[in-house]
């Protein structure tokens, strides 16, 4: 309901934070630049880039990343965010040093999914136990948009029972499958958009599109739309359409990683769009292969990630600013030593 690689600077406080992962949407966001303006190159071995797949549904998350690890004979390959096995959509895998990366990623996610009201789950979707059924009040677009305004902007959101959210050192899921019920915390997220795309009376289920910040549950948003709504609600359908920066429309299906040889990975420099730029000299690129600050002329505010750029135009690296004219090396791909 839920190698062979590079060497590099171990991450340890990344500039915006860890993506918070969720179990059936984990956040949406402002647009950003997608990999789709980047060209696609090879991925030999010790290679370090993004592959963009279309999960379908019945699969994890993790059986995909495994499938991706057969695929080129690598390791070291991570994802950018759960996905229920139940939802589809985009899953954003991190091959070789790009899994490093993950942490300085745009963590807004986006989503389009159908809500059914009059049902009432263990799970929030309808994945789980059914609870309760209760009838459905005549609803038009209005009364839905007035219920929709309680959701959008910052709000405060329960995780589902089922769910990955930790609680006493454990996960609230593997709880709730041993019967327990918890009183979890309310958390911050923020909705960036929340639009209604459309509304079956006859199935009572509607359909909508949602931008939203990492540590999103789009369960909890059917479950407490249904609330409000009096007569209660559940997740029917669901798939992401954005996620890390990265689009739907630039992802493979499945069963490419079948056929030979591998998919071209995206450039690393597609997710970072958001971030400033250095370009290095071949002096300074021998400097920040040993690990030593670079000179920041830009005077950029402190704790700002930077992407190092080499003079071949590779990704050499992460910095942060230290508001004092220096780049803090904090991830260096093909460091010396």
């Amino acid at each position: 309901m839920l190698p062979p690689a590079l060497p590099a600077i171990p991450v340890t406080t990344p500039a915006n934070g860890t993506p918070e992962l969720a179990a059936t949407g984990d956040g949406g966001g402002q647009p950003t630049p997608t990999a789709s303006a980047v060209t696609a190159t090879a991925a030999p071995s010790g290679s370090c880039g993004f592959l963009l797949l279309d999960k379908p549904a019945g699969l994890t998350s993790h059986a995909c990343v495994a499938k991706v690890r057969r695929c080129y004979g690598l390791r070291r390959v991570g994802h950018g965010g759960t996905l229920d096995p139940a939802v589809t959509g985009l899953l954003p895998i991190a091959i070789g040093p790009a899994t490093r990366l993950l942490p300085y990623l745009n963590s807004g996610k986006s989503y389009r999914g159908v809500v059914r009201l009059g049902v009432t789950t263990s799970t929030d979707d309808l994945e789980g136990e059914l609870l309760a059924h209760s009838p459905v009040p005549t609803l038009d677009h209005q009364a839905l948009e007035q219920a929709l305004a309680h959701f959008r902007g910052d709000i405060l959101q329960r995780p589902p029972q089922v769910s990955a959210v930790h609680v006493d050192g454990e996960r609230a899921y593997v709880r709730a499958r041993r019967g327990e019920a918890m009183e979890l915390a309310l958390r911050p997220v923020t909705v960036h958009r929340l639009e209604l795309l459309a509304w079956d009376g006859e199935r009572s289920e509607l359909e909508l599109a949602v931008d939203c910040s990492a540590g999103t549950y789009i369960r909890s948003l059917a479950r407490d739309l249904g609330e409000r709504l009096g007569c209660g609600g559940a997740l029917a359908r669901l798939r992401r359409t954005a996620a890390l920066g990265f689009d739907l429309s630039d992802a493979i299906r499945l069963e490419r990683l079948e056929l030979a040889p591998p998919p071209p990975l995206l450039d690393p420099l597609a997710a970072l769009n958001h971030l400033g730029r250095r370009a290095l000299s071949d002096a300074e690129l021998v400097s920040w292969r040993c690990g030593r600050a670079l000179d920041d002329s830009d005077l950029r505010p402190a704790h700002t990630a930077i992407a190092v750029v080499g003079p071949d135009g590779q990704l050499a690296g992460i910095a942060r600013a230290d508001g004092n004219g220096l780049l803090q090396p904090r991830l260096v791909l093909a460091a010396a030593g």
